[in-house]
C-alpha cells in the first residue's frame, strides 16, 4: 500500500511513500493514477476538485481549492488555501462513545505526600528570577556527587524572567514556578531568589501556600555570605532527605501523560498522533490521565475533539478557550492562520485545518472531562484540555505544571529538546528513526509500513510508558536535554 485514505468522505489520500508518476494511488473504493510525483507525507486529489470546493482530509474541511485541481494531481499549498476566519460559532453535539475495557497494569514509582506520585526522585533548582541563573547552573555542576541511591539528578530550571514583569506576565512567572516546585517528580527542591526581584522571596511563598520545609528549602542570595558555600549546605539536606524515598509498585490510573507534537508531518496525523491517540484511550480505560494543549493548533478541528466533552458546561469552557487564543491573535495584529511552519509544508502539511486535524488524533476517543488554564493542576480524571501555545517549549513546561509525569511528543521531522518532565519522542517514520537514534525513543512508522495497526503500535507505546514511569530514561534524559520556557505576552520594564 502506498498511500492511504483516511475517511470515506475524503477526496485525498496520502502518499506512504514516495509515488512517482503514473502509478495507482487510493483506496480500494476510489483509486486514482498519479499525474505527477507525491512525496511521503503529500497529498493527491482522488476526484477533480474544483476551484472553491472543499479539500477533505479525515472527513474534515482542511481547505479551499484556489484552483481547479485534477484527479491525481498533487494537492498542496500552491492550489489551496485555508477557510479559517476568526469568528467561527460553535453548537454542542455530544458524540460520546465508550472506550474499549483494558486490563489494568502497575509501574514502580515514588510515593509522596497528599496521595501525589512520582516517577523520577530529582532534586530540582528553581530560580525565582533570570539573575541568578548562573548560580543554579554552578550549583548544579559543583554538586553532582550528590546524585546517589535512590536520586535520579540534580537539575537546574533557569529562565529570564521574575523580574521587570507586571500583571498577566508576573502573575504567570509565578504560577509556573510554583507549580515546577510542586511537581512530584522532584524529591527536592531548591527555591533561588536574588533578593530585589519582583518576584519577592515573600510572594512566591505565598503562591505556594504549603510546602514540606525537609523537601523545599530557599535561599537569596543577597542575604548569605557564600551563595555556593550556602547553597551546597542546603543541596546536602535536600538528598538526604530525597534518597529516603524508595520505589514502589502503582497502579497505573495514577498516571497523569502530557502530548503534544512538534516538526510535524504529514504521517503526523496517520502514525504517531492516532497511535498516542490509542494509548491515550488505554489509559484513560485504566482511570489514568491524559492532557492535550497546543490550542492554535485545535482550530478547524474544534468539532472533531469538543463534541466529546462530557457537558454543554465543559464545551462552553473548551469554546472560551479557543475564542480567548483567537483574540490573542488579533490583539496582537496576527491573523489566526499564520501556520503550519515550512518544516510543516515541506513534510506535507498544507493549512493549519490539515495540521490541527493531525493534532488532535492524539486526544483518542475518550471523553474531554476537563478545560484547564494555563498551567493549570490537572484536576479529574481522564481526558483534559489545557489551554496554551503550540511552541515545544512552552507548550511542554505547560504540561509539566500541570502535573504531567511525562510528556508524549510526536515528530516527523525531530528535535532534540526535552522538557523537565521525561520526554517520549515518537517519530512519524522510519527514516527518521534510522538517522536520528539518539533523540527517538519509539517509532511509528512501522504502522505506514504496514508491519503493525494503530492499535498494536499502541499497545506497544503503552508498555513503553510504563517503562519510563518505572526510572527507563528517554533520550532526552540520556543526554541531558532539559529546559523550560513561560509563556509572555506584556511588556519588559
Amino acid at each position: 500500500m502506498n498511500s492511504i485514505r483516511i475517511h470515506p468522505l475524503d477526496n485525498v489520500a496520502v502518499a506512504l511513500c514516495d509515488i512517482p508518476a503514473g502509478e495507482i494511488a487510493g483506496s480500494d473504493e476510489l483509486k486514482v493514477k498519479t499525474c505527477e510525483k507525491i512525496g511521503q507525507g503529500h497529498k493527491v486529489a482522488l476526484v477533480d476538485i474544483p476551484e472553491g470546493s472543499a479539500v477533505i482530509k479525515y472527513g474534515n474541511r482542511i481547505g479551499i481549492a484556489t484552483e481547479d485541481i485534477k484527479a491525481g494531481s498533487f494537492v498542496h499549498t500552491h492550489n489551496v488555501r485555508t477557510a479559517l476566519s476568526e469568528n467561527t460559532k460553535f453548537e454542542y453535539r455530544p458524540q460520546i462513545q465508550d472506550l474499549p475495557q483494558v486490563e489494568s497494569r502497575t509501574f514502580m514509582g515514588f510515593r509522596r505526600a497528599k496521595g501525589k506520585v512520582g516517577i523520577r526522585n530529582e532534586i530540582w533548582i528553581i530560580p525565582t528570577v533570570g539573575c541568578v541563573n548562573s548560580i543554579a547552573e554552578r550549583l548544579v555542576k559543583e554538586n553532582q556527587d550528590l546524585v546517589k541511591g535512590t536520586v535520579d539528578g540534580l537539575y537546574a530550571y533557569t529562565h529570564p524572567f521574575g523580574c521587570s514583569q507586571m500583571g498577566d506576565d508576573h502573575d504567570t512567572t509565578k504560577r509556573v514556578l510554583a507549580s515546577l516546585v510542586r511537581h512530584p517528580n522532584a524529591g527536592g527542591v531548591l527555591v533561588l531568589s536574588l533578593g530585589c526581584e519582583n518576584l519577592t522571596p515573600d510572594q512566591f511563598k505565598e503562591e505556594l501556600q504549603e510546602w514540606n520545609g525537609r523537601r523545599v528549602k530557599f535561599m537569596t542570595c543577597q542575604d548569605v555570605d557564600n551563595e555556593i558555600e550556602e547553597g551546597r549546605k542546603l543541596l546536602e539536606e535536600l538528598a538526604e532527605y530525597a534518597g529516603q524515598a524508595e520505589r514502589e509498585e502503582i497502579d497505573a490510573s495514577e498516571l497523569i501523560v502530557g502530548m503534544k507534537c512538534g516538526g510535524s508531518d504529514g504521517l503526523s496525523g496517520i502514525t504517531a498522533n492516532p497511535t498516542v491517540g490509542r494509548f491515550s484511550d488505554k489509559l484513560i480505560s485504566m482511570g489514568g490521565s491524559t492532557v492535550l494543549t497546543e490550542v492554535p493548533e485545535m482550530f478547524g478541528a474544534e468539532s472533531i475533539l469538543f463534541n466529546r466533552c462530557k457537558d454543554s458546561v465543559t464545551f462552553y469552557k473548551a469554546v472560551d478557550m479557543v475564542d480567548k487564543f483567537k483574540k490573542y491573535f488579533v490583539d496582537h495584529g496576527q491573523v489566526i492562520y499564520e501556520n503550519p511552519s515550512p518544516g510543516n509544508k515541506e513534510g506535507g502539511i498544507t493549512t493549519l485545518e490539515d495540521k490541527s486535524c493531525g493534532c488532535v488524533q492524539k486526544g483518542g476517543s475518550a471523553v474531554v472531562t476537563d478545560v484547564l488554564g494555563y498551567a493549570e493542576p490537572v484536576r479529574m480524571k481522564g481526558l483534559s484540555l489545557l489551554s496554551g501555545p503550540g511552541n515545544d517549549m512552552v507548550s511542554a513546561t505547560d504540561l509539566t505544571a500541570a502535573g504531567a509525569h511525562m510528556i508524549l511528543f510526536t515528530t516527523g521531522r525531530g528535535t532534540p529538546f526535552g522538557a523537565p518532565a521525561p520526554t517520549v519522542k515518537i517519530s512519524t517514520n522510519t527514516p527518521l528513526y534510522e538517522k536520528k537514534g539518539k533523540w527517538i525513543d519509539f517509532n511509528t512508522g512501522t504502522v505506514a509500513e504496514g508491519k503493525e495497526t494503530l492499535d498494536e503500535a499502541g499497545d506497544r507505546l503503552l508498555d513503553l510508558v510504563l517503562e519510563v514511569a518505572s526510572g527507563k530514561k528517554t533520550r532526552q534524559e540520556e543526554f541531558g536535554y532539559r529546559e523550560i520556557s513561560i509563556f509572555k505576552d506584556g511588556v519588559t520594564l
